[in-house]
């Protein structure tokens, strides 16, 4: 048996036993995201229980998804769900607090603290997806004026509040940046040594408007452990933390990855726990257009029924081709949509690409031609082997330039370039990849028949 069962199983038995005190003794030394894990595997009456005996309650709900949060605010009074609030930070304070029901939100609200109270309505009023929706109002600020020595006596007042003290904010009487120095510099420094001495005046900041995605790879880039958000006339108004950064950055991916599987996005999906009708309603919208788009293929193929009759040789090798063509081209698409994602290349440089892309797309057209022609030969004749290379090259080619460019069209367009992805560039592959090679067979076989 591993660590982590005997732990849960350590914690069964202590709720089971009622014994308070070792179940105490066990969370108190378990790291609060490992107890967290353990707790969501439990009723949910055993998770409520514990929520209300360990000290820690608001730490370790932090780590909880939404979900099983807004599931547990439902099992408790307006009194206990007042206080586990009221200790969490203030990002996460306010994102269950928007999630409650309308009624728990009034008798919550009304039983916090007017500090509590200012948080909340000061940071709900920031549009969804903006840096203001995900910062923290939990961060230290100082005045340049003080010294070291004054600096750690205030930072040892307001560490129980405050979600990292490894940066310190220094702010002028009208709340505006003026700089940032490190708990390190404050801790080397010698203790009559004033904040403006030392700190930084060279700013990266985020604007509280700007889309919490570009927050997120500014953090990145920079690699801080958190970056000041401030409004346009530079007055403080919180921090996005790199843990704030992660889900965010963990959001988008999953939402880029859910398009490309032809799937609406929805921060709430579960395949455990969704309606079935929401699951319905996420991806029926593009099946139904693909399928439209798939009847392209079989319109060529009637187009074209005379040369299959012809030399039913043909209808062997059809799926091989346009799959070939919709890999290659799903190929192109994603590295294409990830290079625009992490701003590797922009609309301006598709020329450029194209003539990149064309010269990669002849290496491998070439390639699975001379494979695809050999199966071709021995299936059929050397006139087959040459319609089925010629095909080949063709098909791939045209499945990686349309691979490639349908993201920049999609973005022209103002769409997301995700949604180029997988079934919908395979399905105009498909079709174009079916008018090629009947095409070019109708030119080469149809006069020898």
């Amino acid at each position: 048996m591993s660590a982590q069962d005997i732990l849960q199983k350590n914690i069964i038995s202590a709720l089971e036993q009622q014994d308070i005190s070792g179940l105490l003794a066990i969370t108190d030394k378990t790291n609060a995201a490992t107890l967290a894990l353990h707790i969501q595997k439990l009723t949910i009456e055993q998770q409520s229980k514990i929520l209300k005996i360990i000290p820690q309650s608001a730490y370790v709900f932090e780590f909880f998804p939404l979900s099983q949060q807004l599931a547990l605010s439902d099992k408790m009074d307006a009194t206990q769900l007042t206080e586990l609030i009221s200790d969490m930070h203030s990002d996460e304070r306010t994102d269950l607090y928007k999630a409650l029901p309308l009624s728990m939100q009034q008798q919550v609200f009304a039983r916090l603290n007017r500090d509590k109270q200012d948080q909340i309505r000061n940071l709900i009023t920031y549009p969804e997806q903006s840096a203001g929706s995900i910062m923290s109002s939990d961060f230290v600020t100082m005045s340049p004026e003080l010294t070291m020595q004054q600096a750690i006596e205030q930072l040892r007042r307001l560490a129980p509040d405050r979600e990292t003290l490894y940066l310190i904010y220094i702010t002028n009487a009208e709340k505006k940046l003026e700089g940032v120095v490190s708990l390190r510099q404050i801790i080397q420094s010698e203790p009559d040594t004033t904040i403006a001495e030392i700190m930084s005046t060279d700013l990266v900041v985020g604007r509280v408007d700007e889309d919490q995605e570009d927050t997120a790879k500014v953090l990145n880039h920079y690699d801080f452990i958190a970056l000041p958000i401030v409004d346009h006339q530079d007055h403080l108004l919180g921090i996005v933390t790199y843990d704030d950064v992660m889900d965010v950055l963990e959001e988008e991916f999953t939402e880029d990855f859910l398009k490309g599987s032809a799937v609406e996005s929805s921060s709430n999906l579960s395949l455990k726990s969704a309606p079935i009708l929401s699951l319905y309603r996420q991806r029926v919208f593009w099946l139904v257009i693909l399928v439209f788009g798939s009847l392209l293929s079989g319109v060529g193929i009637a187009h074209f029924e005379e040369i299959i009759a012809a030399n039913i040789v043909l209808v062997f090798f059809l799926p091989l081709l346009v799959g070939s063509g919709g890999n290659a081209g799903s190929q192109s698409a994603t590295l294409m949509v990830r290079a625009m994602a992490t701003g590797d290349v922009y609309a301006k440089d598709w020329f450029k690409l194209l003539g990149r892309e064309s010269l990669v797309a002849l290496c491998l057209g070439a390639t699975m031609a001379f494979a695809v022609s050999l199966l071709g030969f021995f299936r059929g004749d050397e006139m087959v082997a040459l319609v089925l290379a010629l095909s080949m090259m063709g098909i791939v080619m045209m499945g990686c330039l349309i691979g490639m460019s349908l993201p920049f069209i999609l973005n022209k367009l103002g769409l997301d370039p995700a949604s180029a992805s997988a079934p919908l560039v395979t399905s105009i592959c498909d079709a174009t990849g079916v008018i090629i090679y009947l095409f070019i067979a109708s030119k080469l076989l149809l006069n020898l028949t």
